[in-house]
Formats: C-alpha cells, structure tokens, sequence
C-alpha cells in the first residue's frame, strides 16, 4: 500500500514554510565559522580568476600596441613600471600568481564548504532519526517503512548535494558573475550593458522554470517513498512470496511503482529540456551578440548608438570575461534544478521533524523508583486513532507474584492490552497503574526499564546471539548472557553452533529458527530481571518439549514478580492466578483454571476444542 496525500506526515510536510530557510536557521548558523571562511575563500580565488583576463588585456593595450598607459582597475597607476620590458614581466607574474592564488583559495574554499555541507547533513540525519526513535508507535502503524527510510536516506542525500554542489556553484556564480559586470562595467560601460541584455531574460526563464518545477519534486520525492515502500516489503516478505509463487506478482507491483516514479522523474526532465538548452541558448547569445558588436566596433568604428572607442586589448577582456560568464549563466540550470530538489526533501525532512509524538513523557513526570509490581487497569478503553473502540471498560489487577493470563481469539485485543501497559500508546479512557502511579505520570524510560516484554512477533538485530541477548543491558557480562540463555533453555542450541554466542544472526535474526529467535528473546527479557514481565505467546514457535521446558523456567522466573502472559495454547497458562477471556476487547470471563471449566462458559468450549474432547 502506497503512501496516502492526507496521512499525518504528509499534512505536517505541507505546513512546513520555506524549508530550506529553516535548514540554515536550524542547522547552518551553528556552523557559521565553515559557511563564512568558505565564502571568504571563494570571494578570494574567484577574484584572482577574474585576473589573468584583465592583465592580459591591459598588457595588448600597453606592451605590444603601445596604444595605452598599463592601467589596472583599483589600482594607481604609480605602481607600475613604464618599461615595456618590465610590464611585460609584471603581466606574466600577476598573471601567474593569480593562478597560484586561485588554487590555492580554491582549495581552502573546497575543505570549508565541504566541512559545512556534511556536518549540516549529520546534525539533520542523526536528529532525524532520533525524531523517528522519539515517534510512537501510532505513526509507525500509519506509516510504511521504505517511506521513512527514504527521508533518511535519498532526501538526506538530496540535501547533502545542494549543500555540497549547488550551494558552492551559486557562490562562485554570484562572485562570478558580480566580478565580471564590475569588470566589464569598467572596461566599456556600453559593450557591457549589450552583453548583460541576456541577463533579464535568464531571471525570467528561471522564475517561469521554478514556479512550474516545485509540485513536479513533490511528486518525484513521494514517488521514492513509495517505491522504497514497495521494495522493503518484497525483500522483508520473499519467503512468503516464494511459498507462495508470488515472484510476477510482486515484480509487476514494483514495477508499477518504478513507472510511476520513472513517469513523475519524466515530467521533471521534460522541464529541464526546455529549461536548462534556454539557459545555456541565452548565455550563447550573450557572447556571440558581444563578440559581433565588439568586433564591428573595432573594425568600423563604434556602431549606433554606441559612441566613443574600443581598444584591442578591451576586445580581448570582454571575449575572455563573456566567455567565462557563459559558463555560471549556464549552470544555473542545474543550479535551480538542485534547488527545487532540496527544497522538496527539506520539506518532507521537516515534515517527519514536526510531526508530534502523542506518547510522550509529561513535564511534571517522576521516576518509577522501588517498584514492587502491582499492575492495575482501571476501565481501560482505547482504540486505534478515529476507528471504533478495540478495548472496551476493562478492569483487572495483578499483585507481585501473580500471573495473570489473557486467552481468546485472535484479533481480541490480548496484545494491544499489554502494550498500554508499556505505553506503546495511550488509553482513551480510564488508567492503568503501576505501584499505583498511573503510567502516564511517570518517566517512559523508567517504566520500561521495569517490564520486560516477549512480542509474539520475534526480532533480532544483524550481530552476534550475545549482542541481542544484552541489547537493552548493553553492560552485561558474558556469565549473565550465559545465565539468561540457561533460564530460556536457549544455551545448549547456542553452544551447538559455530561461534557458540559470537555467532551472526544475519538479518532479523535470519540464520535461526523461529524457536530459537523467540527463546534468544526470552533470553534478552530475563537478562533484563524486571519487576514485572509480559510475555505475548512467548512460546508459540517452539515444539512442546521445549514449551515445557522453557514454562518451568519462566514459572521459576515468575514467582516473584508480576507477569501477564497472553496464550494461544491454555495449557501454558493452566497454572496462572486468574484467567482473563478477552473477546471484542471485552473481558467476558475470568477465574481459575479451575473455575472456569466448573462455569461451563466460553473458556471450557476454548479447553475442550484443545483437549480433544468437543466435536470440532
């Protein structure tokens, strides 16, 4: 499924007021030193650029015509020799110097620019992804994670070229470009304004070109999300699209979302065929319009309305000056092309910044200290943004050292229940309470520092079995790793494999069973010894000798700390303190083993569908 335009994310991307305006305000003043001895640089290196054609000129007029006095703009004519032997050799060192100059400037602009440009883009990505860790899981139920992914990573790295690339182009254009009209300006004010004709209608080619360009980024930028969207789900489900000889299927669905970014690239590009060929036909018009008058102006005298002289050596400077000016002009194309990229990833960059977590920590918030583990739910409703209810008024209690148990069918709402009490989300209506703090008046890393919570749904992380049972207890030593794997019967397997516990799980724990995935998970809960434990079927992809095993450790676990446990088979839970039914999001039953098989309700249908003895 593809991102939807009215999704949360997308309605704070098109609040997001001149994003890249906020990216500088934001990220670029804290770098102020590198922005500002990079501009320095590259005010110096291109000025010394703009050199060799003025000297040169300056020695045609001077040296070899003898038309002239050597004159330099800015400066006084005393300075120089009056031997055309000695101008000679001052034109061939300024004009020397001022490529060593350029160099050398050029470099130091280069480091300074560069140091700016990437050190912008860590602060944005690593604030980015530290916005996305902070977000809870309501944004994550909404939002795709190829979507995601591409804000971190393609609009990043879009930003990252237009700091990189075309922020440095428009320096030097803008130096460039007022370097060159003060030159030429001084040379023969007249030829100078016949060159610069071009410029007026560069502008008004390139706010025709930006005015159209913008929403066509738009749809470029949200047409990469939804193919990363589509790819990440392939790959994350090709053993299920094998199983199922899915492969033309999924291949024509990607295909889909390849055309339509193919389709939305397109209608960029057929803006850039006509704008970036106008450009570069302007700049070209520019010097050959300079190059004809000028040459006329020298060979017949001054063509009208033109008044006065041109002298050879002003001829050469404009051709060479125009010529350099043909160049920038051009590469404003590409220049505004990178700008309208950027612009629309800063905006979805932002937009994913300013999109607000609703499970936040309170300003007033305390530490839970010295937690016992009484866990109480108070007429607990909750549902899932504007969709109906899927917790309806349920109320139940559970003192240190009692196990409660939630079993019903699937779709319930077993699960969606212990993750209110991690604050996963928070409850519509009523409370649920820890040592009688409501949970949402306490720290959120200091609540879940105190559960330990085993998902149905298993995940590891690429690394070694030994990192995944101490994520979480990054400090843990090797003897408690081992210990945590002993009590989830996960250690005689763990030492049965290559690298025993610096083995690689690969991707998502990949390289392992689905039992030992959840027992290595286990394995990270019990190393994590808090006071109150979840389990959400903990033991669902393990065979029964094992479930066996694995239950005497958790019972041993459980004995003197909370534990709500959901089960998909009653035979785990047979044992537990009291037995919640949960059907619609409702409690509809609860009690003993025991008594609930005496009341004949829906829990005894449920055991005797397991046990063999109804008619199925």
């Amino acid at each position: 499924m593809g991102a939807t335009e009215d999704s949360v994310f997308d309605q704070y991307r098109d609040r997001v007021e001149r994003p890249l305006g906020r990216l500088f305000r934001e990220y670029g003043v804290p770098e102020w030193e590198y922005f500002a001895l990079g501009m320095v640089a590259n005010v110096i290196a291109r000025v010394a650029s703009l050199l060799p054609p003025v000297v040169l000129g300056a020695a045609i007029d001077s040296v070899f015509t003898g038309d002239s006095p050597y004159d330099l703009p800015l400066a006084p004519a005393g300075w120089f020799p009056t031997t055309d032997a000695a101008q000679f050799e001052l034109s061939a060192l300024l004009i020397a110097g001022s490529f060593v100059v350029t160099a050398v400037f050029t470099y130091a602009y280069g480091v300074a620019a560069n140091l700016f440009a990437h050190r912008v883009m860590h602060e944005v990505r690593t604030d980015s992804f530290e916005k996305m860790q902070n977000l809870d899981m309501t944004f994550f139920d909404d939002k795709q994670t190829g979507e995601v992914m591409s804000v971190l990573n393609n609009d990043a790295s879009n930003l990252e070229v237009f700091l990189d690339n075309a922020l440095q182009n428009s320096a030097r254009l803008v130096v460039m470009l007022a370097g060159i009209t003060a030159i030429l300006l001084y040379e023969n004010a007249q030829l100078a304004v016949v060159t610069l004709t071009a410029i007026p209608l560069m502008v008004v080619l390139t706010s025709w070109f930006m005015k159209r360009a913008e929403p066509r980024y738009e749809r470029q930028r949200a047409a990469v999300g939804n193919l990363n969207t589509r790819l990440e789900n392939s790959l994350a489900g090709v053993e299920l699209v094998k199983t199922s000889a899915a492969e033309e299927y999924e291949t024509e669905r990607v295909t889909d979302a390849s055309y339509r970014f193919f389709q939305d690239t397109m209608d960029v590009l057929r803006l850039s065929y006509v704008y970036r060929p106008g450009m570069e036909l302007l700049a070209g018009i520019s010097f050959a319009v300079t190059f004809g008058v000028g040459g006329y102006w020298l060979l017949y005298g001054a063509p009208a309305p033109l008044t006065g002289t041109l002298s050879p050596g002003a001829f050469v400077t404009f051709i060479f000056l125009t010529q350099r000016f043909v160049t920038p002009l051009a590469e404003v194309s590409n220049i505004v092309d990178q700008y309208e990229n950027a612009k629309a990833s800063s905006a979805r960059v932002f937009g994913l910044m300013d999109v607000p977590a609703s499970v936040t920590t309170a300003p007033d918030a305390t530490e839970l200290a010295d937690v016992a583990g009484r866990v109480e739910y108070d007429h607990v409703t909750f549902g899932y943004g504007d969709d109906e209810d899927v917790i309806r008024d349920v109320s139940f209690d559970a003192d240190p050292g009692d196990t409660v148990a939630l079993v019903g069918p699937t779709g319930a709402g077993k699960s969606t229940l212990c993750k209110l009490l991690l604050r996963m989300y928070d409850v519509d209506d009523g409370a649920i309470r820890v040592d009688g703090h409501d949970v949402r008046d306490v720290t959120l890393d200091s609540l879940r520092e105190h559960i330990g919570y085993v998902s149905q749904d298993t995940f590891l992380f690429d690394g070694t079995i030994a990192e995944n049972v101490k994520y979480g207890r990054f400090d843990a030593d090797r003897d408690a790793v081992v210990a945590a794997a002993e009590a989830a019967d996960a250690h005689e397997f763990i030492e049965d494999l290559p690298d025993g516990y610096d083995t690689e799980v690969g991707e998502r724990g990949v390289k392992l069973s689905g039992g030992q995935r959840q027992r290595i998970s286990i394995a990270r809960a019990v190393l994590q010894d808090p006071e109150i434990l979840v389990f959400d079927e903990a033991t669902s992809d393990v065979d029964t000798e094992t479930e066996l095993r694995i239950q005497e450790s958790l019972d041993e676990l459980a004995a003197d700390r909370t534990a709500v446990v959901i089960a998909h088979r009653l035979s785990t839970v047979r044992d537990a303190d009291r037995i919640l039914v949960v059907e619609g999001g409702e409690v509809v039953e609860r009690g003993t083993h025991d008594e609930l098989l005496d009341s004949g309700g829906r829990y005894a249908d449920l055991w005797g569908v397991q046990a063999g003895t109804l008619d199925r």
